[in-house]
């Protein structure tokens, strides 16, 4: 549960999420959580991770000791996510089953990126997805898309925009609070 958005305008790219994390009905508000970031840096990109709360440190870990990997384009992100999966199974024991007719293994992640390159997706089978202007991930993502769209043409900053996303989300979302998290990158090309 959670808000996660990525938003591209002009010549900037940002990365936004809330820092709530849930345990079923549980709820670990920031004011109790040491760590409430979900969003990862790994060189100049901005990774956000939705799905189970075990995923952030599992990424962090593996980030920190993966072979090189590269964010950069749809391409080179299901090549590194290509890389990952073996390592999310053999090392930290994901399962990668949801249902039994599908037609890959899944990470069991949706994740968002956010770097020079562009605003990314990345869903459990390894899907990606570019955005030309913004998308949003989580359990908030309806409330966040739809402020985000009712904003975007009103030509307020990238920030502005993830900002108002994730504040909706924070909103409407019973898995979204407040104090939001934002990173903001140059694009190499707009």
């Amino acid at each position: 549960m959670t808000t996660i958005v990525v938003v591209r305008k002009g010549d900037t790219a940002v990365i936004a999420a809330d820092s709530l994390t849930t345990f079923g009905s549980t709820r670990l508000a920031p004011a109790y959580d040491r760590h409430p970031q979900k969003i990862v840096a790994y060189k100049d990109s901005f990774i956000g991770i939705a799905g189970s709360a075990a995923h952030q440190l599992v990424m962090e870990n593996l980030l920190a000791r993966a072979p090189e990997l590269d964010f950069h384009g749809k391409s080179a992100i299901y090549e590194s996510f290509r890389k990952l999966h073996p390592m999310l199974k053999d090392e930290a024991f994901l399962n990668p089953k949801e249902e039994d007719d599908d037609p890959y293994e899944s990470s069991q992640m949706t994740v968002m990126i956010a770097n020079p390159a562009g605003i990314f997706a990345v869903y459990s089978m390894r899907e990606v997805f570019e955005f030309d202007r913004f998308w949003a991930i989580g359990s908030g993502r309806d409330f966040a898309l739809g402020a985000m769209y009712t904003v975007y043409a009103k030509g307020k900053s990238a920030g502005a925009i993830a900002e108002t996303g994730v504040q909706a989300g924070a909103e409407f979302d019973t898995g979204t609070s407040l104090p939001l998290a934002l990173h903001e990158v140059r694009l190499a090309n707009p």
